[in-house]
């Protein structure tokens, strides 16, 4: 047996990675010395990457293909050693397995408020959470910038700082997008590729992509929800005296003692009204004269029309809220005109001011342009 017969037998030929963890980034091939045959065989698969690192210095990215280790195929490594062609022996170096794959559902969200300028509410603190993915774009910068000489890295190693770096870009992207908080639920797609955007090249530095990004919800603080669901609510009731009726006929409806004293006092007032009727018959059942007809019960007066508060928008951005008479005002002065669009509680979209009766009687006082305008 030759020596390089006994070397063959002595150390690996086939290098290849398979992962069942789901969540670890990049491994190291281990062996004794780290020692790599020479014409050995390296599998990378489908989803992976393969960087070989020499005596601390990265030397080759092997991309999913079968590769035979040899000096003619691994150019920079034969320049680092000054092989010749026909160098057998076994070569010392390191090789990282490197996972291409997409991780996907890693949760991200704002540990503390972010406050920003709403042009309705004024300033307002807002949460939001939701999901991104995340997959090494360069695995060569990916293994020198973040991995080091770590054996195992997995996701969990790097997915905090990732998230500190979405809610950095969220919390800037939030507060110069000038978005009502009423609004925001029908935008969170284009605020998630905004964020997705602005954190792709900090995350260019680190050999990483991150292909999606979600925004899944964006909320206030409890009290200011409640007082938004309240305002809501008021909305829905519109008028307050009629609702304030319904309420209290529906309890006694629901309530068996409430049915018991409307059925007695339906007993009582017809007993009255019989015993009125016996009286005015008298002693002999002589009919007495009849008496004049009473004036009808006076019914109280409506309530008073609900005033509406209107929002103008101009320029992509909302002003406002106006009452009637400020909506008048401005008409005279020429910056409310009739194309302007115009918006209140209970409409549906926005619209022309001319387009709303209650407004568009504002264009009507007015005087006409003058001749030659």
């Amino acid at each position: 047996m030759g020596i390089f017969d006994f070397l063959s037998g002595e150390f690996i030929d086939v290098i290849h990675w398979t992962d069942d963890t789901r969540d670890t980034m990049v491994w190291r091939f281990e062996r004794e010395g780290h020692e790599i045959k020479y014409g050995a065989k390296l599998t990378v698969r489908e989803g992976q990457a393969a960087v070989f690192v020499h005596e601390g210095q990265l030397a080759d990215v092997f991309t999913p293909g079968l590769y035979m280790l040899e000096t003619n195929n691994m150019p920079i490594l034969t320049t680092l050693n000054h092989w010749d062609h026909g160098f057998r022996s076994p070569f010392k170096s390191e090789i990282y397995f490197v996972n291409t794959t997409r991780f996907q559902n890693l949760k991200w969200g704002t540990k503390n408020p972010v406050i920003c300028r709403d042009p309705e509410f004024g300033p307002v603190r807002l949460r939001a959470f939701g999901t991104y993915s995340v997959r090494v774009a360069d695995p060569a910068k990916f293994l020198v910038e973040i991995v080091g000489t770590d054996g195992e890295f997995t996701m969990d190693e790097i997915s905090f700082q990732i998230r500190n770096i979405i809610v950095q870009e969220f919390s800037r992207t939030i507060a110069r997008a000038g978005i009502p908080v009423l609004d925001m639920a029908a935008n969170t797609r284009e605020l998630g590729h905004l964020v997705a955007k602005d954190i792709a090249g900090t995350l260019a530095e680190y050999g990483l992509a991150v292909p999606e990004l979600y925004v899944e919800n964006i909320s206030l603080p409890p009290a200011v929800e409640d007082v938004l669901d309240k305002r809501t609510s008021m909305g829905v009731i519109g008028n307050l005296g009629e609702y304030m009726q319904f309420q209290a006929a529906e309890a006694l409806g629901r309530d068996g003692a409430g049915a018991g004293a409307i059925q007695a006092g339906l007993g009582a007032g017809l007993g009255m009204q019989i015993g009125h009727q016996a009286a005015q018959a008298g002693p002999w059942g002589a009919r007495p004269v009849a008496e004049a007809p009473k004036p009808a019960a006076i019914a109280p007066p409506p309530p008073p029309p609900v005033e509406h508060v209107w929002h103008i928008a101009e320029g992509g951005k909302t002003k406002g809220p106006y009452s009637k008479a400020a909506m008048g005002r401005m008409a005279a002065e020429g910056t409310l005109s009739r194309e302007t669009y115009v918006w209140t509680a209970g409409q549906d979209g926005w619209m022309h001011a001319e387009d709303v009766a209650e407004l568009a009687q504002l264009f009507t006082v007015l005087p006409p342009p003058p001749p030659g305008a």
